[in-house]
């Protein structure tokens, strides 16, 4: 067709049509090749044997002084290395469909394409061959080379016009190429030959529509708002199988359902203007879009959080344990604080912010403020410190340098308690954090009994033996005595550290009652035990009863208490003898 159109004698008309079936044939070949992309490859080295036996051809020629006949052939290796030429940039605009997702790339990529491709070209256009057409001599050599030469700037022409009808429909192939790549190039190439999206097209084309490109759009967000309705089933059935989280599935689904729809709305948005801009995108809209997902990302994870800890602590109040709720919202707080700070980092990020240099200023800022006021920031961290721990709660009996009562409160700065003559004492808790506490109310099991009775040394061993071994006895079936057969209510908890199981619980069943040693004005009867209770009152209660029943015993074997006692002896002087 392009050989036709270089002829003097066509008319305007005739190039009008020729160019329309260029046109029509170039769209065709392209679609052909994107279907199926092995077309390309088929002409890749295609021409090189011709090649190679038109130059044996040439010298041979050369020989004979043929010129016609050398040009006729350079001419012909020439269209053989335009065809190649023109064949290795289309292979390389298609690869790059592929291989890029962002159009201006993918511009930037076609254009360096064709500016290496017009230095193939003009490599072989080097020649002048305009004055071998003007010839009229005879012979056939001749014409075969005039004929070449022709074809070979018609090669040229059509060259320019692949060029050009690339840049044209550059916006379809790169979409197009998409549509391939999701498999959906058949069905679409099928809608947009219908002969009905072909009278629509031009009526959406000012609004960057098309049929295609609309229904597209239609199904996208239709399917995105049932996803939607499956999306809340898959959360709900995720919360059921977590079992940390389970009871919270009602609350949690009530308290995420606004943020996740707008997380739904966000994704269906980006995904219309995505397949609006022919699916490519922006670094601005990009942006954007990120710093949206960021944030509402942020409050599903603030909702979640909050909702637990609202629940939690409404199971607190009803159970009535040892642990104020003040703990547990310090918790909460804490990170709260810690995940808008999070989120703040990743909207920032997205939007494009150097996170290294606003952490640099926040650290030299941070340090100045931290010097400033190291004593609270001390206690503040010392919260953290018991919070995260277990040392102590609300309610306990702790002891701790010197200072012993009950915790009424842990604060953020100090931790206040209720000492046994009633006062109220408030301890740092950067001092708390950093001392040795003794804690009384961690206990599960056994509250000590130590005694140890003094018996006279006028006692005999038989009532010393029997008197042990009935005591002995005595604890052993007395009720509040916690012997080895004493069973005990234990949790499971999993954890990484190899404990004793007593030891961690709190649990103490020694029994001991052995004659110990011979004081000064006794012989000492060791009586060590536990209680079961470690409540205070039951526990001199239980104490009350063994110390009458020890009585007893020692009073049925003939044994009596001993007292500290002196002898003193008086040394008689001896008299003077007389004189």
């Amino acid at each position: 067709m392009s050989y036709e159109m270089n002829e003097a004698n066509v008319t305007k008309e005739t190039v009008q049509k020729i160019a329309e079936e260029q046109r029509l044939l170039y769209i065709q070949m392209a679609e052909q090749v994107l279907l199926d992309r092995s077309i390309l490859r088929r002409g890749e080295k295609k021409y090189d044997k011709d090649i190679f036996t038109l130059k044996k051809v040439i010298k041979h020629n050369e020989r004979f002084g043929y010129k016609y006949a050398v040009i006729r052939d350079e001419v012909r290796i020439k269209s053989y290395k335009l065809i190649e030429a023109q064949h290795k940039m289309l292979r390389s605009i298609f690869h790059a469909l592929d291989r890029y997702v962002d159009k201006k790339k993918f511009e930037t990529k076609m254009y360096a394409l064709f500016a290496e491709n017009q230095k193939e070209i003009d490599a072989l256009d080097s020649s002048e061959y305009q004055a071998i057409l003007k010839l009229k001599e005879p012979g056939r050599r001749l014409k075969e080379a005039q004929k070449n030469i022709k074809e070979f700037y018609a090669l040229i022409d059509i060259n320019s016009d692949v060029l050009r009808h690339i840049v044209d429909s550059e916006k379809r192939l790169f979409r197009l190429s998409k549509y391939a790549k999701y498999n959906l190039l058949p069905m679409v190439l099928y809608l947009e030959h219908l002969e009905v999206t072909q009278r629509i097209n031009p009526l959406l084309k000012p609004y960057g529509l098309d049929v295609v490109k609309l229904l597209l759009m239609v199904f996208v967000f239709s399917l995105i708002y049932f996803v939607r309705k499956i999306l809340y089933g898959v959360i709900k059935a995720l919360l059921s199988r977590s079992q940390r989280l389970k009871e919270y599935k009602i609350e949690i689904l009530d308290a995420i359902r606004k943020p996740v729809s707008a997380i739904i709305i966000l994704i269906a948005l980006e995904l219309l203007i995505y397949i609006y801009n022919d699916f490519s995108s922006f670094l601005v809209e990009d942006r954007v879009f990120n710093v949206l997902y960021a944030f509402f990302f942020t409050v599903v994870l603030y909702n979640i959080l909050n909702t637990v800890a609202t629940v939690k602590l409404q199971n607190i109040g009803e159970a009535d344990k040892k642990i104020k709720s003040e703990m547990v919202n310090v918790g909460i707080k804490i990170i709260n604080f810690l995940t808008i700070i999070v989120g703040l980092l990743f909207m920032l990020y997205f939007a494009g912010a150097n996170l290294t240099a606003i952490l640099s200023g926040l650290g030299i800022g941070g340090f100045a403020v931290a010097f400033a006021a190291k004593d609270a920031l001390a206690n503040f961290l010392g919260t953290i410190s018991i919070l995260m721990s277990d040392v102590y709660s609300q309610g306990d009996w702790i002891s701790v340098e010197g200072k012993e009562g009950t915790v009424v409160e842990v604060g953020l700065r100090v931790t206040t308690i209720r000492t046994f003559d009633n006062a109220l004492i408030a301890i740092p808790n950067a001092t708390l954090a950093n001392s040795d506490v003794q804690n009384w109310s961690k206990r599960v099991l056994g509250r000590r009994i130590k005694m140890t009775l003094g018996v006279k040394y006028n006692s005999k061993a038989k009532h010393l033996s029997a008197a042990i071994e009935e005591i002995r006895q005595m604890l052993q079936e007395h009720k509040g005595i916690a012997t080895e057969r004493t069973s005990y209510e234990y949790r499971s908890r999993k954890s990484p550290k190899l404990v004793s199981k007593e030891d961690a619980l709190g649990v103490k069943r020694t029994l001991l009652v052995y004659l110990d040693e011979f004081s000064d004005s006794s012989i000492n009867i060791l009586v060590y035990c536990f209680s079961k209770t470690t409540d205070w009152n039951e526990w001199l209660k239980t104490k009350e009863d063994v110390m009458y029943k020890i009585m007893d015993i020692l009073e049925k074997n003939s044994l009596e208490f001993a007292f500290p006692s002196l002898s003193l002896y008086h040394e008689k002087e001896e008299e003077p003898s007389p004189k």
